[in-house]
């Protein structure tokens, strides 16, 4: 194994890497509930345009299976880090053309024809970059400490919603004709500095040393992730499952909560971004303690405890949206990130280790990948759905996240425990 220098290196790198292509992709889901129903779908009502809205936000769900299968097979054959320069550059690149799009008022239909495209990019990347990262931390780290270094790269994922939600509050807060005509797009076009950042830093970091050695041992499966399906078709059905609650949970605490409080409760945008960040920071701290955690008590107790402690909050967190109290609606979304946090912390390690080495890459990003469309990508369209039909009502909302999280408790229930395994 590496030393702990080198350890470091490659969790910083893996973390700002991480952190950076996330808060490309978070880009997209903010200003999805905030200004392209507006700007690409200018002749549906308010209503229409949100969900119009959000499902071109899940075209990027569904594209991230495809690039899981597409940069796992080539992660397991010809190694970790080229797949993490590659995915880096693909979603800096689709980000910054968003940020250069012309509107629907000025191409016409080709507007959201494009916008669809470059999401489709956007999650194409992120797809492939995730199991890399993820990897790259995981087979650096001692046993016993896996769980805690892994956490870290599934923390740059707050990091990027902050930063994310963060620029756009300031742009926001500009007049609101000058913010629909050019101010939403610096958010995207600064993504090109944060793009050359990250470059810099995952082209300085070593190729993984576990799969450096397996290599050497042994060429493989030709074809990984037929391997993957053949030989691991339960460990791949447990990490699907194990996402539904997670992934669910969070795109409704940190998507639609922007589109609901504003359109049906009249918060202001601005009130809820805040509300979106503070959960974000303080579920920075959060993962890498359940993470910790999780090499000391084991993946499964501190994952099964997440999903129970969220299927109980899933009805208490929209009565405190609704009281309208900027106080409690902060509060309910810290509250809904930090329990969050307690299956996002041991998730990386968690997956990496039902996978043998060679078809690691392509087995951890087929079960995190494969639940994104199902569960993140389709949430905020459900939701905004189930709203309409109840007349803004959230309780199917509620109702639909608890079905989401008996999935997780099910699936995690049955799994082995992992945080001993050798590599």
């Amino acid at each position: 194994m590496s030393d702990p220098n080198s350890t470091r290196r490659v969790v910083i790198a893996s973390f700002i890497g991480t952190t950076i292509e996330w808060y490309d992709f978070f880009l997209y889901g903010t200003a999805s509930a905030l200004v392209f129903n507006k700007l690409f779908f200018p002749n549906f009502d308010a209503l229409a345009g949100t969900m119009a809205a959000f499902a071109t936000y899940a075209v990027g769900f569904f594209a991230r299976p495809v690039g899981g299968i597409v940069f796992g097979h080539f992660g397991d054959k010809l190694g970790r880090k080229s797949m993490l320069v590659t995915t880096l550059m693909l979603m800096g690149v689709a980000t910054v053309l968003i940020g250069l799009l012309p509107t629907y008022a000025q191409i016409g239909v080709w507007a959201p024809v494009l916008l669809v495209l470059l999401r489709f990019i956007q999650g194409f990347g992120v797809g492939g970059e995730w199991g890399g990262a993820v990897l790259m931390a995981v087979e650096h780290g001692a046993t016993g400490r896996r769980g805690y270094y892994a956490s870290w790269v599934q923390a740059g994922v707050p990091v990027g919603l902050l930063l994310a939600n963060a620029v756009f509050k300031l742009t926001s807060s500009m007049e609101p004709q000058a913010f629909l005509e050019w101010g939403w797009r610096v958010p995207f076009l600064l993504g090109v500095l944060l793009l050359g950042v990250g470059m810099f830093i995952r082209l300085k970091i070593i190729e993984s040393p576990v799969f450096t050695q397996a290599k050497a041992e042994d060429a493989g499966p030709k074809v990984p992730i037929l391997a993957v399906i053949k030989d691991h078709p339960r460990n791949v059905l447990v990490a699907m499952g194990a996402r539904f609650a997670e992934n669910a949970f969070f795109y409704i605490f940190t998507v639609l909560v922007l589109s609901y409080g504003s359109q049906q409760l009249g918060l202001k945008n601005e009130d809820l971004l805040n509300a979106v960040l503070a959960g974000s920071a303080v579920q920075l701290a959060a993962i890498p303690m359940f993470g910790a955690l999780s090499d000391r008590v084991g993946r499964r107790p501190v994952y099964l405890g997440g999903a129970l402690f969220l299927l109980l909050f899933a009805f208490p967190f929209f009565w405190m949206i609704e009281t309208r109290q900027m106080g409690l609606v902060i509060l309910g979304v810290v509250i809904g990130l930090t329990g969050h946090a307690a299956m996002y912390g041991p998730q990386a390690a968690f997956f990496s280790e039902l996978f043998g080495t060679r078809v690691r890459y392509s087995g951890a990003s087929l079960g995190y990948q494969l639940a994104s469309p199902l569960a993140g990508g389709l949430a905020p369209l459900i939701a905004t759905a189930l709203l309409e039909q109840s007349g803004g009502k959230p309780w199917p909302v509620a109702v639909y996240l608890i079905v989401m999280a008996v999935i997780t408790l099910v699936s995690v229930w049955l799994a082995e425990e992992t945080n001993r395994k050798a590599l």
